[in-house]
């Protein structure tokens, strides 16, 4: 193989991984946990969060922030799982490239 078909071919996986980190990026993954809903963008940024106020009473504070960790913990393993699922192919194994 030519060094310029290699050059292409590096130019073509670079451009299919910055599509692939753009998807991810601009998706929106949601973490549930009992009465808590969170909404978070591929990029970790919390978008929202919904409390299902009525099966909440007054004591549940403590339980309610710790459901919200819940939830936005799940959204970012959404986040992660899809993240190696799409972009693994093109880091062969190498965590942490993305």
């Amino acid at each position: 193989m030519n060094i310029q078909a290699m050059m292409k071919q590096a130019q073509k996986l670079q451009n299919d991984m910055l599509k692939a980190k753009k998807e991810i990026d601009e998706k929106i993954y949601e973490g549930k946990s009992s009465f808590v809903t969170v909404k978070v963008k591929g990029t970790k940024e919390v978008i929202e969060v919904k409390i299902d106020a009525e099966n909440l009473e007054k004591d549940d504070i403590e339980m309610l922030q710790d459901m919200i960790l819940v939830a936005i913990n799940e959204a970012n393993h959404q986040i992660d799982s899809e993240t190696e699922e799409k972009m693994g192919k093109y880091t062969k194994g190498m965590p942490g490239l993305f």
